[in-house]
Order: C-alpha cells, then sequence, then structure tokens
C-alpha cells in the first residue's frame, strides 16, 4: 500500500472504485420536461495510489453521466481507457509519476506508451459527432454514448501535438477553435475543426517559450491568446522537481488573431506570426475564461472584451499538494484594442471563484449573464466551491444561489429551456432562459445533481446519486439528439 497522503486524496476528493448504471434515480422536486439529454462531468478519479507526490490534475478520468428525460433519471459512470491506465491494469499498479513528481514509467511501457499517460481527466465535450474526453498535454480520446472508450483521434491524422482542454464552438457557423501548447518547439499551435468534425487549418504561433496555456477566448471575429509566465522546466520535471514554475519577471503579453485573415490563409502558409498582434501587460494568471465579444467603438474601430477569472500569480503549486498562502482568482475584464495596441483591465467581483459559465448558445457573442463557481470558504481547504454568482454583466449586477452550508459544488453548467425563444445575436431573447446543473456533495459525502432555475435562481430539483461522485472539474450539457450513439 502507498503510504502518499495528499488531501486531493481523501474526503471529496477520494476515487471511486467501481463502474455502474443505475436506472429511476430517486428525484426530489419536479424535473422539468423540458429538461431531455444528459450532464455529463469528467474528472480526476486514480485507479491505483500513486508513485510520487500527488497533484490535484493527476489522476485518472472518470466520466459521470447524468440522463434527464421525461422527469425520470439515469446514472452512468466509466473510467477513460487510456493506453497508459490500461498498462497499469495489466501491471496491477500506479507506473508513471504526475505533475509533482514526474517519474518515467518502464522501458517496455514507455516503448508501448510514452513517457506520460494521457489522464483525459479534465473535459468532455460534444463536437461533429464525438464525444471527447480531454486533457490539455494530450490527445483527444473519443468515447460512445455509454461511455465506452474508442481511443485518440487525430482528426484523420491532421492533428500534431496536443489539444486544449477548453476548446471553444462558435455557436454560429459550429466551428470548433483549440490550439495545442507543448515544452518543446513549436510551443504553440492553432487549430480550426468544421462543424462537421474535420480539422480544416493549423498554424503556429510564436510564443517568448513554453508555457502551460490553460484556456484562451474566441469571439465572433477573434481569437484571443494569453501568453502568461507559468514556465515549462523540463530538466526540473525530468529530476523529479516542478514542471512548471511562476516567472514573472519574464513577462506577460495577449495575443489577437483574426479569425477571417486566419481562414484566409494559403494552405501552405503554417505560422500566424504575420497574422498576430501582441500587446504587452502586466504579469497575472488565468485558468479559465468566462466569454469574449466583439465591441464597435463609434463606427471607427473595434474592441474585444473578454471576461475570466484573474489571479495575481500561478494560484496552485506544482512542487507541493496545497498552497500556504492561495492567490484568489476573482472576476474581470479586458478591454483589448488591436490597433491601438491597448488592453484595460477591470476587476468586476472581489468574491474569490473559478469555473465561470456562460450559456454555451452566446459563446463567442455578448452574453448578459455569467455564472461562476464561488465560497466563502477560499483558502481554509482545497478547492471548496459552494455556491454559485449569477452576474448580469451588462448591468454590473450579481445574484448568489447557495447550495447549502458545508456543501461541496462544481461547475455549474447551463442547461437552454428549448422552449423559451432566444436571440442567436446575443442582444435579444431571455438570456437566462433555461437551468444551472451542478453535482454537489454534502457533508455527509451524498452527491446530487442540482437544478436550480437560472431566472428565478431557485432550486427546483435534485437527483439522488446512488453514490458520492469524487470532486472534478468540467462537464457540459448535451441534448439527446446531439448524443452520440
Amino acid at each position: 500500500m502507498s503510504t502518499i497522503t495528499s488531501p486531493y486524496l481523501q474526503g471529496v476528493f477520494a476515487p471511486v472504485d467501481d463502474e455502474r448504471d443505475d436506472d429511476e434515480l430517486e428525484v426530489l422536486g419536479t424535473l422539468p420536461e423540458a429538461l431531455d439529454g444528459t450532464y455529463v462531468r469528467n474528472g480526476p478519479n486514480p485507479a491505483y495510489p500513486p508513485v510520487g507526490r500527488y497533484h490535484v490534475f493527476d489522476g485518472d478520468g472518470m466520466l459521470h453521466a447524468i440522463t434527464l428525460r421525461d422527469g425520470r433519471a439515469s446514472y452512468r459512470n466509466r473510467w477513460v481507457r487510456s493506453a497508459g491506465l490500461e498498462a497499469e491494469w495489466e501491471a496491477g499498479r500506479a507506473l508513471f509519476g504526475g505533475l509533482s513528481e514526474f517519474q518515467l514509467p518502464p522501458q517496455d511501457v514507455i516503448d508501448r506508451v510514452g513517457m506520460m499517460k494521457n489522464t483525459a481527466n479534465t473535459n468532455v465535450v460534444e463536437h461533429g459527432g464525438r464525444l471527447l474526453a480531454l486533457m490539455e498535454a494530450a490527445r483527444p480520446i473519443q468515447v460512445d454514448g455509454r461511455l465506452g472508450t474508442l481511443g485518440e483521434i487525430d482528426f484523420g491524422g491532421r492533428l500534431a501535438g496536443s489539444m486544449t482542454a477548453h476548446p471553444k464552438v462558435d455557436p454560429v457557423t459550429g466551428e470548433m477553435v483549440f490550439f495545442g501548447y507543448s515544452p518543446f518547439p513549436p510551443f504553440l499551435r492553432l487549430h480550426v475543426v468544421d462543424a462537421s468534425g474535420a480539422l480544416v487549418r493549423s498554424v503556429d504561433v510564436d510564443l517568448l517559450g513554453p508555457v502551460m496555456m490553460h484556456d484562451f477566448a474566441v469571439s465572433a471575429t477573434r481569437i484571443v491568446l494569453f501568453d502568461l509566465p507559468a514556465v515549462f522546466d523540463v530538466e526540473a520535471m525530468l529530476s523529479g522537481g516542478a514542471g512548471i514554475r511562476w516567472e514573472p519577471e519574464r513577462g506577460a503579453r495577449i495575443g489577437v488573431i483574426d479569425r477571417a485573415e486566419l481562414a484566409a490563409l494559403p494552405a501552405d502558409v503554417t505560422s500566424a506570426a504575420d497574422i498576430t498582434t501582441w500587446i504587452d501587460v502586466e504579469p497575472f494568471y488565468v485558468f479559465h475564461f468566462l466569454n469574449a465579444h466583439d465591441r464597435v467603438v463609434g463606427g471607427i474601430g473595434d474592441q474585444i472584451v473578454v471576461e475570466g477569472c484573474r489571479s495575481p500569480r500561478l494560484p496552485i503549486t506544482f512542487g507541493d499538494d496545497v498552497l500556504s498562502e492561495p492567490a484568489q482568482p476573482t472576476l474581470h475584464r479586458w478591454t483589448i484594442d488591436p490597433a491601438a495596441g491597448t488592453v484595460s483591465d477591470e476587476q468586476l467581483d472581489d468574491r474569490p471563484g473559478d469555473f465561470p459559465r456562460v450559456d454555451d448558445r452566446f459563446a463567442g457573442l455578448p452574453a448578459r449573464y455569467g455564472y461562476v463557481a464561488a465560497t466563502g470558504r477560499w483558502g481554509d481547504e482545497p478547492i471548496a466551491f459552494d455556491s454559485v454568482v449569477k452576474h448580469d454583466l451588462w448591468n454590473g449586477t450579481s445574484e448568489v444561489f447557495d447550495y447549502g452550508a458545508g456543501s461541496y459544488a462544481g461547475e455549474a453548467v447551463f442547461a437552454p429551456d428549448p422552449t423559451r425563444a432566444t436571440g442567436s445575436d446575443g442582444a435579444t431573447g431571455e438570456h437566462d432562459a433555461g437551468w444551472l446543473l451542478n453535482l454537489v456533495t454534502s457533508p455527509e459525502g451524498e452527491t446530487d445533481l442540482v437544478v436550480v432555475d437560472a431566472g428565478a435562481l431557485e432550486e427546483v430539483a435534485r437527483v439522488r446519486i446512488p453514490r458520492r461522485v469524487p470532486f472534478g472539474f468540467h462537464g457540459n450539457w448535451v441534448e439527446s439528439s446531439r448524443w452520440p450513439a
């Protein structure tokens, strides 16, 4: 047995050891009839005790799916069966080190799998008829409608390198934009996938050096990249030390790429250097962005407005399990003027929070409402959200829904109400017409899928999950018509 201890292997983070299928779950309250689809959430669930210090980003991906239909609910969970996890199952023990203490697996495993395990534990997205489990340092792993693993995909051989865990899907064109970063040149590569799921464009982006770029922003016309000083140190990592360090003296900058110019590049052009505008900014860090949209200023120029959760520095260490002085992220707004070469930074809230989401029908458009996971316990214990803040981004107001004293909640995912009209131009319609879905674990260790009316910010139902679901990262709502067969 491993003697390694970590707060991320205990309590609400403790892994579960089985895969199950449960029908006819108990429902408290009434599930709206219009909720017809599946909420699926990803997160780390290590199959074996770690071989070194455990980081919150380590752990094999496990998908948890709650299907809602006709007022009823069912639950299914499955590990993402990566090649690395299959090798560990064969060996009966963990073989790979993690982010806090990297260790190489045996040579025969390196020959078959590589030096690093694709945990696919961070997000799960549906696009082009595929359901993809994602981590940002590897290729996507496709799963089927029953969460069975189909294997890594490379978009017909066109994807070189990794795929971010936070791709952006344009609700108007259906395009998916994503990037992949690497500790080796080229440090960043940008990709566009069309609505059918075909990768149609890849270009390299010039960075100052290798950095961990977790997320980015996309508006209807621009791609916005944040080159922030969370720097890779491969030498340190291979020596068993922290592979990522905070290096503010390196500087920080924001890059803007016009999507139309990217699409118009000749097929033989593989670099975005000539179409990227860089603007220097003071160092900070962002794990997650809320949204971005275009703004025309007086008919003479245009700006990009980006909102996200900003920390003064990298808020999670990569050498220790818990920060002694956590850097609290708070919601900020950046207004970027590429022509003038300026960026303004406005703090929108002083409450710490992260995991921001909008109604995905307004991704890249002027969404009125944003939803941020929040807590009054930040710093008391690792990652403990207990509420969601609903921000009216147009009027600068906010409301809070509290999941209950001592609760552990994750990211609130917006499920739209298909019976209530909304405008695809981002300017009309009911922007909060739908529900917020969230997995919430009580102090007693019981997990519910809590359904909150996003307009009234009132709980309408909760689905009793027949087992505790470990705290995880990101998920999505997929309507039944889009759920893979």
